[in-house]
């Protein structure tokens, strides 16, 4: 009978049980780096038409045709004005809105 016959088992299951919870923890970060970086703001000084004034704040559309909220602003309905525009937000609705 030797002595190191029945440890090799238990030593074995216990570095399985760490390897794959490395992988499932690399692939969590990788998820929630990549999140963080997809809902990151980017975002650009453009000219914008206003569109509407509410409560939540002025709607504008862009240049290409995209309407974003550009929250408080000083302006009447379709007035031109400088304001800062996440272009990620134009990107998303893209995907979301695809035109054929």
């Amino acid at each position: 009978m030797s002595a190191i016959g029945g440890n090799t088992k238990k030593i074995s299951k216990n570095n399985s049980i760490f390897i794959i919870g490395g992988i499932i923890a690399a692939g969590a970060l990788l998820l929630f780096a990549y999140l963080m970086w997809y809902v990151a703001p980017a975002e650009n000084m453009e000219l914008v038409r206003i569109v509407a004034i509410t409560e939540s704040g002025c709607i504008a559309e862009t240049s290409d045709g995209f309407a974003v909220n550009i929250g408080e602003c000083r302006g009447e309905p379709n007035q031109y004005v400088m304001a800062s525009v996440d272009k990620k937000v134009r990107e998303r609705a893209a995907l979301m809105n695809p035109t054929t």
